[in-house]
């Protein structure tokens, strides 16, 4: 026992693998506070203070009290396991910043589509937009207070979501909470991709 332990104590450190995910839906949805909540490292943000000037172009319905807009992206990193480290990207969530998500897409293995059951309209574009680019997703409903709760199954209906494309409770605040959201879009990903690897075998 005590050679094992010497000689694993020997053995080079595990290089991780690190994969990049994205965390998409609309404006004043909680990516940024979801991303904070469990990166590791301080969240690099570029927020901005909301103007006059924007607001023809910011619906802030809603969302009255929001006062910044992410204007590039949010970036932190989690590591899972020792082995296993996420890059998390936070999409700008205003039409006006669309044009950033094919850039922020690029080698992504997955996405969180963060929704708010008051504002599921809000979070089409995003569904729309990594249907059409067969990036693998999960739709994580933000639970905020004073938010009506609906069945999972009602908000994949809602959104008209294909069956295998998982839909999860989640409270963009809290890290564990998070941290599984994360676990299922790997797992999904994961998923996908060993099913294309068979279909190709066959």
């Amino acid at each position: 026992m005590v050679f094992e332990r010497r000689a694993e104590r020997g053995k080079p450190p595990v290089e991780p693998v690190t994969l990049k995910i994205l965390v998409a839906g609309g404006f004043g949805v909680g990516k940024t506070t979801m991303v904070g909540a469990v990166s590791e490292i301080r969240p690099l943000r570029t927020e901005e203070v909301l103007t006059e000037a924007g607001r023809p172009v910011d619906d802030t319905d809603g969302v009255e009290g929001k006062r910044t807009t992410t204007v590039a992206m949010d970036f932190g990193r989690i590591t899972l396991r020792a082995d296993l480290v996420l890059y998390l990207f936070g999409t700008p969530g205003q039409e006006r910043f669309w044009f950033m998500w094919d850039e922020l897409s690029e080698g992504a293995l997955g996405a969180v589509v963060l929704a708010d059951t008051r504002r599921l309209e809000d979070c089409f574009a995003a569904v729309d937009y990594f249907e059409r680019r067969s990036i693998p997703f999960v739709v994580g409903v933000n639970c905020f207070e004073g938010a009506a709760r609906y069945p999972a199954e009602s908000v994949r209906k809602a959104l008209d979501l294909d069956p295998d494309v998982p839909v999860l409770l989640t409270d963009a605040r809290d890290r564990e909470s998070v941290k599984a959201v994360l676990i299922g879009v790997v797992q999904h990903a994961m998923e996908l991709a060993a099913e294309r690897r068979r279909a190709l075998a066959t």
